[in-house]
């Protein structure tokens, strides 16, 4: 597998490098001290992996992965813990390792990358089947204190991540719930429902005004990340 790494400290691209020339199908072709640099690089080349770290001067790393369309398989680097909930809510990321990075745990991430490319190769076809059954389901139940409420997909208007929770807002209440964004979004509709932010879905049918990089949703004003855009833009019924 070919990979670039994108860190700006040039000890940290050694290392992790270093750790790289350890796994027999691992191939550094290109190390990048920020994103700017990088995103050039992948407008014009394709790699199978990116060691990316969190915590870049201007540009984040989850800015960085919010402009790739077509983002390659990432193992976050990073020297901070408290991004991992976070960073599981992209499809993308494989793995989130924290400086100082051990050989073993390394080889175990490099292990991950290797399964999920297999796994991707693979179609998916329960996965396939749950799609094509989701235009029949009109409402889905969400524990809240221990009780199962029931909420049309067509009464939500805004869903937010926060933290370990997230925020569902409909016509009638709002409701906090323990769970990640990822995993509300695989049952949610895509004919209502779109994702414009890491950290928003929002259904579409009810947006009053978009505004530059921003939607307007009931009272509450969204940005839209420019890697979202462009589907947004596809999804709505345009004169």
């Amino acid at each position: 597998m070919n990979c670039i790494i994108v860190d700006d400290e040039a000890a940290a691209r050694m290392i992790v490098s270093h750790l790289c020339s350890q796994v027999d199908n691992l191939t550094v072709i290109e190390e990048f001290s920020n994103a700017l640099q990088a995103m050039k690089f992948l407008n014009k080349n394709d790699v199978d992996l990116i060691f990316l770290d969190i915590h870049m001067p201007d540009f984040t790393g989850f800015d960085f992965i919010e402009t790739l369309k077509n983002p390659p398989k990432i193992v976050l680097t990073t020297s901070n813990k408290n991004f991992a909930i976070e960073a599981f809510e992209y499809d993308c990321i494989v793995d989130y390792l924290v400086k100082p990075i051990s050989l073993p745990r390394f080889l175990k991430a490099a292990q991950k990358v290797e399964s999920f490319q297999i796994s991707s190769a693979q179609p998916n076809v329960a996965t396939s089947a749950s799609r094509s059954e989701e235009s029949t389901e009109k409402e889905m139940y969400i524990n809240i204190d221990r009780r199962l409420i029931k909420i049309e997909f067509d009464k939500i208007y805004l869903i937010e991540a926060k933290g370990d929770y997230i925020l569902v807002k409909t016509e009638d209440k709002n409701y906090t719930v323990h769970s990640t964004l990822k995993k509300i979004e695989e049952k949610l509709p895509d004919s209502l429902f779109l994702k414009v932010h890491r950290s928003y879905i929002i259904n579409i049918k009810k947006i009053i005004d978009i505004e530059d990089n921003s939607v307007l949703i009931a009272r509450d004003v969204i940005p839209i990340s420019r890697s979202n855009r462009p589907e947004l833009m596809k999804r709505l019924n345009l004169l």
